[in-house]
């Protein structure tokens, strides 16, 4: 097989997994994997990444209990609105979503730091270019890029992953205290890493010819 034939297996047979083996993901995979995401391209290679690798199961059971304690206070909310079908729903159908990394023997919580360059520091800022918050959506825009090298690169030495941003959605505040984040860290989203105990189907994709446009 060609390198590029190589690699687009890996891309169409890289799956969103919710079911893990009992079997612990060590350091060295994880920083193996962290040396494939660095190498992601990022804005004028500002590098707004950052990782952090829960290997503790009680760990990850308390950010999955933060995570259902926020739910919970959501769906209440919901009904004092009178929303009762939309908290329901929220807590059955959401709250399995959103805590499906229960079962695996790590996570890893994503980090993006705002962007940071001398393009921003002696142009940007001082002619009021965009917004601030802006630089917070271009730290995001580059940590997805090293995410998805992340997940590739795990799927290729034989582990699984699974992104989720339900518990940021959720408690994001509550796991930025639990773990001593930074205030200018956003928490991007989390991923379920470990041996996969099934292989989901693979979902349909939309046809190329929908969501491409070709101007010759």
């Amino acid at each position: 097989m060609t390198t590029y034939e190589i690699m687009k297996e890996v891309i169409h047979e890289r799956r969103s997994v919710r079911r893990y083996e009992d079997r612990p993901v060590t350091v060295e995979d994880v920083r193996e994997l962290i040396d494939c995401a660095r190498y992601a391209p990022s804005d004028t290679n500002s590098q707004t990444w950052e990782f952090i690798a829960i290997l503790k199961p009680e760990l990850i059971a308390r950010i999955e209990q933060l995570t259902w304690d926020a739910l919970h206070t959501r769906a209440k909310q919901a009904e004092a609105q009178g929303l009762a079908k939309e908290a329901r729903l929220l807590v059955k159908s959401f709250g399995p979503y959103a805590t499906a990394f229960s079962n695996a023997p790590a996570l890893i919580i994503c980090l993006a730091s705002p962007y940071t360059s001398k393009f921003r520091e002696r142009i940007f800022d001082p002619i009021g270019l965009v917004p601030s918050t802006v630089w917070d959506e271009e730290g995001i825009k580059s940590s997805c890029l090293a995410i998805q090298n992340f997940m590739l690169a795990a799927h290729a030495r034989g582990l699984a992953t699974c992104p989720m941003t339900g518990p940021v959605l959720l408690a994001d505040q509550q796991i930025k205290d639990l773990l001593d984040i930074p205030e200018d860290r956003q928490v991007n989203m989390v991923l379920a890493l470990g041996y996969p105990s099934d292989t989901p189907a693979k979902l349909p994709r939309k046809p190329v010819e929908d969501i491409l446009r070709i101007i010759e």
